[in-house]
């Protein structure tokens, strides 16, 4: 099986999807894909508008219906504005895809700051729930709603070296979401996550060496880094009705290299 290819067999015709961080890698994939079958897409992004336009442009030119937001997710005004454009624009949220996220700095332990650590937590952690927390009433009013969180296997294992603030967030958002999980459920909104291995995306273009690339995919089992493309086929997944009764679960995406 081509590992870039899309498996379309989906439905969200008449839904809207709001993913963050969606300029590049997994973001850009995956408004692709739930494009392709038949959402309409609020493309997240903060400071790569070429690549949220391109999003937009490549959905638009097969007859779909994007719009770039841009704000930035580490502040709580930003948050907000977020929501208030992509509804004012789109209506209200059906899909929530809290991709959003960086390492900031590969910092040691004694390099790390209090800045670079809330930053972290900031753009990471705090900006999925508060924008979770503003998309949830309208589920709950409506018995509908898919929310996403994309977590890292450094949440699993505390990350490569130089990263465990980065680690210590995305741990914290595998839990968050077994806690909103159970509180949205019985409104018949579903909660879960994904935690991504060594993905082909600019994320590691920036923090990884092809050195340390390497030394990864020696411990993984199917012997290659995993694509956007197939982290955006899970997500569908996860927002699909064929994931009714999937519920507080993040799914581990790694090729093998760490089975739970």
């Amino acid at each position: 099986m081509n590992p870039q290819a899309v498996i379309p067999h989906y439905d969200f015709s008449g839904r809207v999807a709001l993913v963050t961080g969606a300029s590049s890698g997994i973001g850009f994939q995956t408004v692709l894909a739930l494009a392709e079958a038949g959402a309409r897409i609020a493309v997240g992004f903060f400071n790569n508008q070429i690549g949220a336009e391109n999003a937009c442009r490549q959905i638009l030119e097969k007859g779909g219906y994007a719009v770039p937001v841009r704000s930035d997710l580490r502040t709580i005004q930003g948050v907000d504005e977020l929501f208030t454009k992509a509804t004012s624009k789109l209506g209200p949220i059906d899909i929530l895809v809290n991709n959003a996220g960086s390492l900031v700095k590969r910092l040691s332990l004694s390099e790390l700051t209090q800045e670079t650590w809330d930053e972290t937590f900031a753009l990471n952690l705090r900006s999925a729930f508060f924008l979770t927390q503003a998309v949830a009433p309208s589920m709950i009013e409506r018995h509908t709603g898919s929310i996403i969180n994309i977590a890292s296997l450094a949440g699993r294992n505390g990350g490569a070296l130089g990263s465990i603030h980065y680690a210590s967030a995305k741990a914290a958002m595998i839990a968050m979401t077994k806690g909103l999980a159970k509180e949205l459920a019985p409104h018949c909104v579903r909660v879960n996550g994904v935690c991504p291995g060594i993905i082909d995306t600019p994320f590691h273009e920036r923090f990884s060496t092809p050195q340390a690339i390497k030394n990864f995919v020696d411990l993984i089992p199917l012997g290659r880094v995993g694509t956007p493309t197939e982290v955006a086929n899970l997500i569908c997944f996860l927002a699909s009705d064929g994931a009714s009764y999937l519920c507080g679960e993040t799914i581990e995406l790694n090729g093998g290299m760490l089975m739970l």
